[in-house]
């Protein structure tokens, strides 16, 4: 399917006219007025292009085009205006919310050309958005399974932090909520250099010792210098790095639009991996969220109100069972290595299976063959 081009103005004669000159040369709709504009965008966009005149009676076509910009921020905009409004016209491109603008009256040539430098500008600002999602969804695909097949423990730890951070996030509607959502994915990522003893007592509510505390410490650290090695990751590596410190006291004061990112990521994350620290031990979620609450009075509330919604991993009782590769399932755990037939380990005890981990078996147990049945325990709903 082609792009499509949005033209708008108040006036149905120069509609018209866009119509006739660019009839079977592009695909383009028209509204009359700002307001149609926005209601045309809000049911049929996005666009490629929207092109607006300037001078609109209910709403010129800057402040219109900055609407559109938070409606379909990836849409290229134009004005198509005419020598009164030439000011107002040089004073929004040079505020950054317009691509081009073109002068009435536009022979069709020249409207054509623009118009397709605009098409082809929202292609590229889309293939980098797709190129930067495929790339960043598969280099947290592989960094969490590494987590997976060293600390079992911390992947599902990080697991159950993602929902409260994602339900947090989601109610303080801030922007560029897949920042907040991937620094809980990857929060338990520096576990990777610790012990497993050391963490096995963290998550087991043990004393540490004070090298295992400072080491144990360390790894929010680690993880942010790892994910900041990677373009566009440098707010989640902050928010990362900064999960065990208590939240900021900027975060008392004002709302979440005036709030610096990698502070509040930070507080989500430190709220997080303390509630599930007292669900873990057997706590109610409120009790935690009080306790929380007691030690950092500076925290939003609406973080705290949101995490009481969150889904928390249980709900059931964990049932051993011995299962044929075939009768796996995604969230079952494993309770013993995963051995070829041969006898060599192919995945340690400990580690939930994923999909990828599930395929991987699967192949695997067609080809040299896998040593079954395969002792699992599975969540078993009461």
């Amino acid at each position: 399917m082609s792009e499509r081009v949005l033209f708008v103005d108040d006036e149905p004669n120069v509609l018209d006219g866009i119509r006739r000159q660019l009839r079977n040369r592009l695909d383009i709709e028209t509204a009359i007025g700002a307001a149609a504009g926005l209601s045309m965008i809000e049911a049929k966009g996005p666009f490629a292009v929207v092109v607006s005149d300037m001078r609109m009676p209910e709403m010129n076509g800057a402040r219109f085009l900055s609407k559109v910009n938070q409606i379909s921020p990836n849409t290229v905009r134009m004005v198509l205006s005419g020598q009164a409004d030439l000011d107002s016209t040089v004073a929004a491109v040079n505020e950054g919310h317009i691509f081009r603008f073109l002068m009435k009256p536009c022979d069709s040539d020249k409207l054509l050309e623009v118009v397709n430098a605009g098409i082809e500008q929202y292609r590229l600002i889309n293939a980098e958005k797709h190129l930067l999602e495929n790339t960043l969804n598969a280099t947290v695909k592989v960094l969490l399974e590494v987590l997976g097949l060293i600390n079992p423990a911390a992947q599902r730890r990080a697991a159950q932090i993602q929902k409260y951070a994602e339900t947090a996030s989601r109610a303080l509607k801030v922007p560029d909520t897949w920042k907040y959502n991937l620094a809980a994915m990857l929060s338990q990522l520096g576990c990777v250099a610790l012990p497993p003893e050391t963490l096995a007592k963290v998550y087991g509510g043990q004393p540490l010792s004070d090298e295992e505390n400072k080491l144990y410490r360390s790894h929010p650290e680690i993880a942010g210098k790892l994910l900041g090695q990677i373009p566009r990751l440098e707010d989640v590596a902050g928010m990362v790095a900064g999960q065990l410190r208590s939240p900021a006291k900027e975060l008392a004061t004002g709302d979440a639009a005036s709030w610096n990112p990698q502070q509040l990521g930070a507080a989500i994350l430190w709220t997080a991996v303390r509630l599930d620290q007292f669900v873990d031990e057997g706590r109610s979620a409120e009790y935690g969220i009080h306790q929380i609450r007691q030690v950092a009075p500076q925290l939003p509330k609406a973080i705290t109100n949101a995490m009481l919604t969150a889904p928390v991993t249980g709900g059931g009782r964990r049932e051993s069972r011995t299962l044929p590769v075939g009768e796996l399932g995604i969230g079952m755990i494993l309770e013993s290595d995963v051995l070829s037939a041969k006898g060599i380990r192919l995945v340690p005890k400990g580690v939930e299976i994923t999909s990828s981990l599930l395929g991987r078996l699967s192949t695997i147990a067609s080809g040299v063959g896998v040593a079954e049945p395969i002792q699992v325990s599975v969540l078993v709903r009461e």
